[in-house]
Protein backbone atom coordinates (compact mmCIF):
# COMPACT_ATOMS: atom_id res chain seq x y z
CA UNK A 1 0.00 0.00 0.00
CA UNK A 2 1.48 3.23 -0.90
CA UNK A 3 2.49 5.97 2.00
CA UNK A 4 0.54 8.63 -0.07
CA UNK A 5 -3.08 6.72 0.32
CA UNK A 6 -2.50 7.85 4.20
CA UNK A 7 -2.16 11.71 3.72
CA UNK A 8 1.18 11.99 3.58
CA UNK A 9 2.85 14.68 5.77
CA UNK A 10 5.40 16.19 4.16
CA UNK A 11 8.18 18.20 6.34
CA UNK A 12 10.62 21.06 4.64
CA UNK A 13 12.66 22.46 6.83
CA UNK A 14 14.11 26.10 5.79
CA UNK A 15 12.28 28.95 3.97
CA UNK A 16 14.37 29.73 1.52
CA UNK A 17 14.62 29.17 -2.14
CA UNK A 18 15.32 25.09 -2.46
CA UNK A 19 12.62 24.39 0.22
CA UNK A 20 10.00 26.41 -1.98
CA UNK A 21 10.64 25.21 -5.45
CA UNK A 22 10.67 21.48 -3.89
CA UNK A 23 7.10 22.91 -2.78
CA UNK A 24 6.18 23.67 -5.83
CA UNK A 25 7.37 20.51 -7.62
CA UNK A 26 6.03 18.33 -5.19
CA UNK A 27 2.35 19.94 -5.45
CA UNK A 28 2.43 19.07 -8.94
CA UNK A 29 3.85 15.26 -8.33
CA UNK A 30 1.92 14.62 -5.55
CA UNK A 31 -1.11 16.71 -5.36
CA UNK A 32 -2.74 15.51 -2.73
CA UNK A 33 0.17 15.60 0.08
CA UNK A 34 -0.12 17.73 2.72
CA UNK A 35 2.88 20.09 2.90
CA UNK A 36 4.08 21.84 5.68
CA UNK A 37 7.01 24.57 6.09
CA UNK A 38 8.80 25.34 9.20
CA UNK A 39 11.76 27.93 9.34
CA UNK A 40 13.51 29.87 12.18
CA UNK A 41 13.36 32.78 10.74
CA UNK A 42 10.32 35.28 10.77
CA UNK A 43 9.54 35.15 7.24
CA UNK A 44 10.19 33.73 4.30
CA UNK A 45 13.68 34.06 2.11
CA UNK A 46 16.77 32.56 3.66
CA UNK A 47 19.20 34.63 1.62
CA UNK A 48 17.04 35.66 -0.46
CA UNK A 49 15.77 37.98 2.07
CA UNK A 50 14.21 41.13 2.00
CA UNK A 51 13.58 43.93 4.49
CA UNK A 52 11.55 46.67 5.17
CA UNK A 53 11.67 50.05 6.61
CA UNK A 54 9.20 50.33 9.78
CA UNK A 55 8.35 53.63 8.78
CA UNK A 56 7.78 53.31 5.13
CA UNK A 57 6.89 49.64 3.98
CA UNK A 58 7.65 50.08 0.68
CA UNK A 59 10.64 51.16 1.13
CA UNK A 60 12.73 47.84 1.04
CA UNK A 61 16.08 46.47 0.71
CA UNK A 62 17.57 42.71 -0.66
CA UNK A 63 19.76 42.41 2.30
CA UNK A 64 20.96 38.96 0.98
CA UNK A 65 21.38 38.02 -3.11
CA UNK A 66 20.81 41.08 -5.29
CA UNK A 67 20.26 39.70 -8.48
CA UNK A 68 19.85 36.76 -11.22
CA UNK A 69 22.11 35.47 -13.38
CA UNK A 70 21.38 33.16 -16.35
CA UNK A 71 23.86 31.27 -18.12
CA UNK A 72 23.11 29.79 -21.30
CA UNK A 73 23.22 26.43 -20.48
CA UNK A 74 20.96 27.10 -17.26
CA UNK A 75 18.18 29.49 -18.96
CA UNK A 76 17.69 26.78 -21.55
CA UNK A 77 17.72 24.23 -18.51
CA UNK A 78 15.54 25.96 -16.43
CA UNK A 79 13.58 27.81 -19.06
CA UNK A 80 10.22 26.71 -17.54
CA UNK A 81 11.01 28.53 -14.53
CA UNK A 82 12.53 31.45 -15.54
CA UNK A 83 9.73 31.82 -17.90
CA UNK A 84 7.15 31.44 -15.06
CA UNK A 85 9.13 33.71 -13.36
CA UNK A 86 9.24 36.62 -15.96
CA UNK A 87 5.69 36.05 -17.10
CA UNK A 88 4.72 36.80 -13.40
CA UNK A 89 6.58 40.16 -13.02
CA UNK A 90 8.72 38.69 -10.70
CA UNK A 91 11.64 38.95 -12.82
CA UNK A 92 12.79 41.85 -14.96
CA UNK A 93 15.67 42.75 -16.44
CA UNK A 94 18.52 44.13 -15.46
CA UNK A 95 18.84 47.71 -17.01
CA UNK A 96 20.82 49.59 -14.68
CA UNK A 97 24.53 50.15 -14.04
CA UNK A 98 26.32 47.78 -11.96
CA UNK A 99 30.28 49.45 -11.97
CA UNK A 100 32.94 46.44 -11.41
CA UNK A 101 30.46 43.68 -12.36
CA UNK A 102 33.08 40.91 -13.75
CA UNK A 103 32.69 39.95 -17.49
CA UNK A 104 29.93 37.02 -17.63
CA UNK A 105 30.00 34.31 -20.25
CA UNK A 106 28.49 35.70 -23.48
CA UNK A 107 24.42 35.33 -23.71
CA UNK A 108 24.07 35.50 -19.93
CA UNK A 109 21.03 37.83 -18.69
CA UNK A 110 20.71 39.52 -15.51
CA UNK A 111 17.32 40.26 -13.51
CA UNK A 112 16.20 41.63 -10.66
CA UNK A 113 13.28 41.83 -8.73
CA UNK A 114 10.96 45.18 -8.80
CA UNK A 115 9.60 43.40 -5.59
CA UNK A 116 12.45 42.44 -3.67
CA UNK A 117 14.46 39.29 -3.71
CA UNK A 118 12.53 37.19 -1.54
CA UNK A 119 9.59 37.52 -3.82
CA UNK A 120 11.12 34.63 -5.88
CA UNK A 121 10.99 32.47 -2.37
CA UNK A 122 6.75 33.95 -2.07
CA UNK A 123 6.26 33.17 -5.76
CA UNK A 124 7.30 29.04 -5.82
CA UNK A 125 5.42 28.96 -1.93
CA UNK A 126 1.93 30.05 -3.08
CA UNK A 127 2.25 27.47 -5.90
CA UNK A 128 3.32 24.95 -3.14
CA UNK A 129 0.48 25.41 -1.77
CA UNK A 130 1.81 24.80 1.83
CA UNK A 131 1.56 25.55 5.30
CA UNK A 132 4.45 27.81 6.55
CA UNK A 133 5.03 28.43 9.89
CA UNK A 134 7.97 30.46 10.58
CA UNK A 135 9.79 31.11 14.42
CA UNK A 136 9.95 27.44 14.05
CA UNK A 137 13.92 26.56 14.90
CA UNK A 138 14.38 22.98 14.21
CA UNK A 139 15.95 21.35 17.08
CA UNK A 140 15.67 17.08 17.19
CA UNK A 141 14.15 14.43 14.62
CA UNK A 142 13.83 10.87 15.68
CA UNK A 143 11.56 8.28 14.45
CA UNK A 144 8.87 6.99 16.17
CA UNK A 145 6.65 4.41 15.33
CA UNK A 146 7.60 4.68 11.74
CA UNK A 147 7.34 8.31 11.30
CA UNK A 148 9.78 11.33 11.90
CA UNK A 149 9.06 12.87 15.14
CA UNK A 150 10.46 16.81 14.55
CA UNK A 151 10.50 18.80 17.36
CA UNK A 152 11.81 22.50 17.62
CA UNK A 153 13.76 24.53 20.38
CA UNK A 154 10.05 25.43 21.75
CA UNK A 155 9.41 22.09 22.48
CA UNK A 156 6.54 21.94 19.83
CA UNK A 157 6.44 18.75 18.08
CA UNK A 158 4.59 17.27 15.16
CA UNK A 159 4.99 13.64 13.18
CA UNK A 160 5.68 13.43 9.45
CA UNK A 161 6.04 10.81 7.08
CA UNK A 162 9.20 12.31 4.96
CA UNK A 163 11.36 15.66 6.29
CA UNK A 164 13.66 17.31 3.59
CA UNK A 165 16.20 19.63 5.19
CA UNK A 166 17.53 22.63 3.30
CA UNK A 167 19.02 24.74 5.97
CA UNK A 168 22.82 25.32 5.70
CA UNK A 169 24.98 21.66 6.05
CA UNK A 170 26.75 22.69 9.80
CA UNK A 171 23.05 23.55 11.08
CA UNK A 172 22.10 20.12 9.97
CA UNK A 173 25.08 18.56 11.88
CA UNK A 174 23.75 20.20 14.94
CA UNK A 175 20.50 18.42 15.02
CA UNK A 176 20.07 15.64 17.58
CA UNK A 177 18.01 13.07 17.56
CA UNK A 178 18.06 9.88 14.94
CA UNK A 179 19.60 12.20 12.54
CA UNK A 180 22.89 12.73 14.48
CA UNK A 181 23.08 8.96 15.07
CA UNK A 182 22.79 8.07 11.63
CA UNK A 183 25.36 10.72 10.81
CA UNK A 184 27.61 9.67 13.61
CA UNK A 185 27.36 5.82 12.75
CA UNK A 186 28.70 6.75 8.82
CA UNK A 187 32.18 8.14 8.91
CA UNK A 188 31.94 8.71 5.40
CA UNK A 189 28.83 10.38 5.37
CA UNK A 190 30.15 12.76 8.22
CA UNK A 191 33.30 13.55 7.17
CA UNK A 192 31.52 14.41 3.60
CA UNK A 193 29.22 16.57 5.53
CA UNK A 194 31.80 18.30 7.52
CA UNK A 195 33.94 19.14 4.49
CA UNK A 196 31.18 21.72 3.26
CA UNK A 197 31.98 24.97 3.35
CA UNK A 198 30.86 28.65 3.82
CA UNK A 199 31.62 32.25 3.65
CA UNK A 200 30.52 34.67 5.88
CA UNK A 201 29.37 38.38 5.76
CA UNK A 202 27.96 41.31 7.19
CA UNK A 203 24.70 43.17 4.92
CA UNK A 204 24.15 46.45 6.32
CA UNK A 205 20.86 48.14 5.44
CA UNK A 206 19.94 51.88 4.85
CA UNK A 207 16.80 53.20 4.39
CA UNK A 208 16.05 56.93 4.16
CA UNK A 209 13.70 59.51 3.45
CA UNK A 210 11.20 60.13 0.16
CA UNK A 211 13.20 63.08 -0.79
CA UNK A 212 16.50 62.05 0.09
CA UNK A 213 19.72 62.49 -2.23
CA UNK A 214 21.95 59.22 -2.79
CA UNK A 215 24.53 58.50 -5.11
CA UNK A 216 26.94 56.76 -6.59
CA UNK A 217 29.98 57.26 -9.13
CA UNK A 218 28.78 57.75 -12.76
CA UNK A 219 24.94 57.54 -11.88
CA UNK A 220 26.11 53.56 -11.16
CA UNK A 221 22.97 51.86 -9.39
CA UNK A 222 25.37 49.61 -7.60
CA UNK A 223 29.23 49.03 -7.40
CA UNK A 224 31.70 46.53 -6.13
CA UNK A 225 34.66 47.86 -4.17
CA UNK A 226 38.04 46.64 -4.72
CA UNK A 227 39.55 49.75 -2.46
CA UNK A 228 37.92 49.09 1.26
CA UNK A 229 39.09 46.79 3.72
CA UNK A 230 35.46 46.16 5.02
CA UNK A 231 32.84 46.79 2.46
CA UNK A 232 33.09 44.78 -1.18
CA UNK A 233 29.49 45.61 -2.60
CA UNK A 234 27.13 48.81 -2.97
CA UNK A 235 23.68 48.93 -4.22
CA UNK A 236 21.08 51.89 -4.32
CA UNK A 237 18.54 49.07 -3.69
CA UNK A 238 15.76 51.20 -5.21
CA UNK A 239 17.34 52.69 -8.61
CA UNK A 240 19.13 48.71 -9.12
CA UNK A 241 15.39 47.92 -9.13
CA UNK A 242 14.40 50.95 -11.61
CA UNK A 243 12.02 52.44 -8.97
CA UNK A 244 13.96 55.91 -8.96
CA UNK A 245 10.60 57.32 -7.85
CA UNK A 246 10.45 55.27 -4.42
CA UNK A 247 11.82 56.15 -1.32
CA UNK A 248 15.90 54.96 -1.65
CA UNK A 249 17.22 52.09 0.03
CA UNK A 250 21.10 51.21 0.31
CA UNK A 251 22.79 47.73 0.73
CA UNK A 252 25.93 47.10 1.40
CA UNK A 253 27.92 43.85 1.86
CA UNK A 254 31.40 43.20 3.32
CA UNK A 255 34.18 41.28 2.21
CA UNK A 256 34.68 37.51 3.08
CA UNK A 257 38.14 38.33 5.46
CA UNK A 258 35.81 41.06 7.21
CA UNK A 259 33.16 38.87 7.74
CA UNK A 260 35.11 35.79 9.17
CA UNK A 261 36.87 38.13 11.11
CA UNK A 262 33.63 39.36 12.99
CA UNK A 263 31.26 36.55 12.77
CA UNK A 264 31.30 35.30 16.26
CA UNK A 265 29.98 39.31 17.10
CA UNK A 266 26.50 40.15 17.07
CA UNK A 267 25.00 42.88 14.14
CA UNK A 268 24.68 45.21 16.94
CA UNK A 269 28.40 45.21 18.05
CA UNK A 270 29.04 45.49 14.19
CA UNK A 271 26.78 48.12 13.06
CA UNK A 272 28.62 50.94 14.20
CA UNK A 273 31.84 49.81 12.84
CA UNK A 274 30.08 49.33 9.66
CA UNK A 275 28.40 53.10 9.86
CA UNK A 276 31.44 55.03 10.49
CA UNK A 277 33.06 53.35 7.44
CA UNK A 278 30.10 54.85 5.31
CA UNK A 279 30.62 57.89 6.66
CA UNK A 280 34.18 57.77 5.67
CA UNK A 281 33.22 56.57 1.89
CA UNK A 282 30.16 58.44 1.14
CA UNK A 283 30.23 61.95 3.55
CA UNK A 284 28.07 63.53 1.34
CA UNK A 285 25.20 61.03 1.75
CA UNK A 286 22.49 62.07 4.72
CA UNK A 287 21.62 60.29 8.02
CA UNK A 288 18.98 57.12 6.86
CA UNK A 289 16.03 56.78 8.89
CA UNK A 290 16.43 53.75 9.64
CA UNK A 291 19.33 51.09 9.96
CA UNK A 292 19.50 46.95 9.67
CA UNK A 293 22.33 45.21 10.13
CA UNK A 294 22.46 41.21 9.13
CA UNK A 295 25.02 38.66 9.40
CA UNK A 296 24.92 35.70 7.18
CA UNK A 297 27.11 33.36 9.18
CA UNK A 298 26.66 30.75 5.81
CA UNK A 299 26.30 33.30 3.15
CA UNK A 300 28.12 31.42 -0.06
CA UNK A 301 29.09 27.78 -0.21
CA UNK A 302 32.99 27.86 -0.44
CA UNK A 303 33.21 24.08 -0.70
CA UNK A 304 30.05 22.11 -1.95
CA UNK A 305 29.27 18.46 -0.66
CA UNK A 306 31.72 15.95 -2.78
CA UNK A 307 30.10 14.74 -6.28
CA UNK A 308 27.09 17.76 -6.15
CA UNK A 309 25.03 15.26 -5.80
CA UNK A 310 22.19 17.93 -5.28
CA UNK A 311 20.72 15.91 -2.43
CA UNK A 312 21.43 12.91 -0.14
CA UNK A 313 19.05 10.29 1.30
CA UNK A 314 19.86 10.17 5.02
CA UNK A 315 17.71 7.62 5.74
CA UNK A 316 14.65 6.19 4.44
CA UNK A 317 11.90 9.83 4.16
CA UNK A 318 15.11 11.82 5.66
CA UNK A 319 16.65 13.54 2.72
CA UNK A 320 19.15 16.62 3.18
CA UNK A 321 19.05 19.21 0.21
CA UNK A 322 20.09 22.99 -0.53
CA UNK A 323 22.94 24.54 -2.42
CA UNK A 324 25.55 22.92 -0.31
CA UNK A 325 24.88 20.17 -2.43
CA UNK A 326 25.10 21.98 -5.81
CA UNK A 327 26.17 25.47 -5.62
CA UNK A 328 25.27 29.44 -4.16
CA UNK A 329 22.50 30.64 -6.71
CA UNK A 330 19.57 29.76 -8.02
CA UNK A 331 19.90 27.54 -10.52
CA UNK A 332 21.82 25.35 -7.85
CA UNK A 333 18.58 24.98 -5.46
CA UNK A 334 16.52 24.22 -8.60
CA UNK A 335 19.01 21.56 -9.60
CA UNK A 336 19.24 20.68 -5.67
CA UNK A 337 14.99 20.69 -5.57
CA UNK A 338 14.67 18.12 -8.32
CA UNK A 339 16.98 15.86 -7.21
CA UNK A 340 15.24 16.29 -3.68
CA UNK A 341 11.45 15.75 -5.41
CA UNK A 342 12.43 12.80 -7.07
CA UNK A 343 13.80 11.27 -3.45
CA UNK A 344 10.74 12.16 -2.31
CA UNK A 345 8.52 10.55 -4.91
CA UNK A 346 10.21 7.39 -5.04
CA UNK A 347 10.08 6.91 -1.21
CA UNK A 348 6.31 7.91 -0.90
CA UNK A 349 5.14 5.93 -3.88
CA UNK A 350 6.87 2.42 -2.57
Amino acid sequence: MQIQSMMTRVLLVGGGLTSAVTGAMLRRELPHVELVLWDKARGAGGRMSTSRSPHDSSCTADLGAQYISATPEYAKLHNLYYEELINAEVLTPLNTKVAGMKRSEEGTKHYVTPRGISSIVKHFMKEANLTARFDHHVRSIYMDNGRWSVRTSEGEADHFDAVVLTMPVPQILGLTGTVKDVIEKDEKLRSSLQSVDYSSRYALGLFYEEDASISLQDEAAAQYITNDSIFRFVAIDNKKRGQESMASSVVLHTSVPFGKAHVEETPDQVKPILLNNVKEMFPDWPEPKFVKCQKWRFSQVTSAYPGLPGCIILADGLVAGGDGFTHSNMDGCIESAKSIVAAVVQYVSK
